[in-house]
C-alpha cells in the first residue's frame, strides 16, 4: 500500500542516498530466488535505518526477523568500531543466505546469526541494547516489546517496522485477524508506555521509532 502518490515516492527515493553494490546484489538474489521478496527492508527503507543507525552510532544492535539479511547490512553500517549486531530469524531455509551475504560485507565478525524462536532466544542474549529493529511475525510484536524492554539502554532506540500494516490499523478489526489486533495492542503500548517517546511515520508499511528516556 502507497501512502504517497507513486510519482513522489519514486522523488524522493531519487534524491536519497543510492543503494551500497552488495545491497543491490542481495536485493536482486532474493526478488530472483526467494519467496514473498515483498518482506524485503529494499533501497529506500534500507537507506533509513542506515541512517538512523549512523545517528546513533550503536555498540549493540538486536534485531527481531532478518529474512535475506538486507536490513541487518544496513543497521551495521553505523556501528561502532567492534560494535556487534544479533539477528533473529526462525526461518532455517534462508541461514546460508543470509550468511553468504554478512561474510561478504565488512561487518562478517560483527554480525551473529541465531536461529529459533525470538521470544526464545532473547532471554538468553545476556546483552543490553543501544538499537533494536523489530521486523518479524506480527502476533508476537506485544510479547517482543516486553522482552527488549528489559534490555534497552537508556537513550536507546526502537525501530518497528510494518505499523501500519497495509492500512488495517485503521479500518474495522476483523473476526480472527490476530496479527492486526496484535498490531493494534503494540502500537497502544507504543504509544502509552511513560518510559518511551515516539513518533510514527508513513513510510512505507510504516515506520515507528521510540526512544527509551
Amino acid at each position: 500500500m502507497h501512502f504517497l502518490p507513486q510519482e513522489i515516492d519514486d522523488y524522493v527515493v531519487k534524491h536519497s542516498a543510492k543503494e551500497p553494490e552488495l545491497l543491490q546484489q542481495l536485493n536482486r538474489e532474493t526478488n530472483q530466488k526467494v519467496l514473498q521478496p515483498r518482506m524485503l527492508s529494499g533501497h529506500y527503507q534500507g537507506r533509513i535505518l542506515s541512517m538512523i543507525s549512523k545517528l546513533v552510532q550503536p555498540a549493540s544492535i538486536l534485531e527481531i526477523g532478518t529474512y535475506t539479511g538486507y536490513s541487518a547490512l544496513c543497521l551495521a553500517e553505523g556501528m561502532k568500531p567492534g560494535g556487534v549486531l544479533h539477528t533473529i530469524d526462525v526461518n532455517e531455509e534462508l541461514f546460508d543466505l543470509q550468511k553468504k551475504y554478512f561474510e561478504a560485507s565488512p561487518f562478517s565478525n560483527q554480525i551473529i546469526q541465531h536461529l529459533g524462536d525470538a521470544t526464545e532466544v532473547i532471554p538468553t542474549l545476556e546483552t543490553d541494547y543501544d538499537l533494536v529493529f523489530i521486523d518479524a511475525d506480527k502476533p508476537n510484536y506485544p510479547r517482543y516489546f516486553e522482552l527488549i524492554m528489559e534490555r534497552l539502554k537508556p537513550g536507546g532506540i526502537i525501530i518497528s517496522d510494518n505499523v501500519l500494516w497495509s492500512g488495517k490499523v485503521i479500518e474495522p478489526l476483523k473476526e480472527g485477524d490476530e496479527s492486526t489486533a496484535a498490531l493494534l495492542e503494540y502500537n497502544r503500548l507504543l504509544e502509552e508506555d511513560i518510559r518511551l517517546e515516539t513518533v510514527m511515520l508513513p513510510i512505507r508499511d510504516g515506520l515507528t521509532i521510540s526512544r527509551r528516556k
